[in-house]
């Protein structure tokens, strides 16, 4: 089974994100095999008689596909999608990058700066950056939920528009057919860091996304995290960019509150249309028991808000507490995020 570009593409991460991706390419006759570390996972994914099954308002079909754990990789690939949570970036790209070809690249489709961490271990030119929004968790091995369809994003690090980014775009494009290209993906990532740090916020507590952005109280508290995210942002060059409700510009310094007040119902109305109701943020501290990317999303803008003078009491706040809950020692309720407010 070949695509239409005649090459493979190997999914290193086949959770929410390169499960979901993975599945949909595989389904449009693409030749797909899939790398994770959940051995129950794998053998789901590989038995023909189970397969991995995509369910929700989207799609739902099911697809096998050859899965292995990556101590069984052998080869090499052209085109490598890593998948992983953020904090696990370094480990996976140095297990892949045996078998990623010397022509080929990694495509990250993963939260946070992540291509930073990517370019250092296999090079810049062999790196590609991606921003995705849509909403998809990972329900147990061999089923994953994709709540809704929202932005995908591709972009060469220098910017350049290049024949393998077009060829990338061809392949996603079969599971976004609204996916773009763009001259600043890290606009894009920025921007995602402003509205991921909200969505930390809601995962200190138990209400849903939407649920969280119509509380009205919490107005000052998303618009203080969004407006230090973004002042970072522009300290560090980057022009962060909107998308599915999320308006940078509606939390720059000085903005007026009405504009961040509508961006907020934005963000609501996107996600109210959403199965996805919680963050996987959320997922990872109250389903799964596990570490969240907080190391990797919302630490990162500190840092950088540091070296430029800038405070950020309100990422700090949220990290701590983040990393309260991560340690045992907060529960996680609706009233924490009260906490959070200027």
């Amino acid at each position: 089974m070949a695509d239409a570009a005649g090459e493979r593409v190997l999914i290193w991460g086949a959770g929410a994100i390169g499960g979901t991706v993975g599945a949909f390419l595989r389904r449009d006759g693409a030749d797909v095999c899939f790398v994770d570390v959940v051995p129950e996972h794998v053998a789901a994914i590989r038995d023909p008689a189970r397969g991995l099954r995509i369910s929700g308002p989207v799609a739902e079909f099911t697809v096998s596909a050859p899965a292995m754990l990556p101590a069984e990789v052998r080869g090499s690939w052209n085109r490598i999608f890593l998948c992983v949570k953020a904090h696990h970036t370094e480990e996976a790209c140095r297990a892949l990058a045996p078998h990623l070809s010397p022509e080929g690249y990694v495509l990250s489709l993963q939260n946070g700066l992540c291509e930073r961490v990517i370019a250092g271990i296999v090079g810049p030119a062999r790196t590609i950056g991606a921003f995705v929004n849509f909403g998809a968790d990972y329900m147990e091995p061999g089923h994953i939920l994709l709540g809704n369809r929202a932005a995908v994003v591709l972009g060469e690090l220098d910017g350049q528009e290049t024949p393998r980014l077009q060829a990338l775009l061809a392949t996603l494009r079969r599971f976004e057919p609204d996916a773009i290209l763009t001259n600043d993906i890290h606009a894009y990532l920025w921007g995602k860091l402003g509205y991921g740090a909200m969505l930390f916020a809601q995962a200190l507590g138990q209400s849903g996304i939407a649920d969280s952005f119509a509380r009205p109280e919490l107005e000052s508290a998303f618009r203080r995290l969004g407006e230090e995210a973004v002042t970072v942002a522009l300290a560090e060059g980057a022009t962060p960019r909107g998308f599915n409700g999320f308006d940078p510009d509606a939390f720059r310094p000085g903005a007026p509150p009405a504009a961040a007040r509508a961006s907020i119902a934005a963000m609501e109305h996107f996600n109210r249309g959403s199965a996805k109701t919680h963050s996987g943020i959320w997922r990872d501290l109250a389903v799964r028991r596990r570490r969240t990317e907080v190391d990797m999303q919302v630490l990162p803008v500190i840092e950088a808000g540091a070296a430029h003078g800038i405070p950020c009491p309100g990422l700090r706040k949220l990290a701590a507490m983040i990393h309260d809950i991560e340690d045992g020692r907060r529960p996680m309720t609706d009233d924490n995020l009260l906490e959070l407010i200027p």
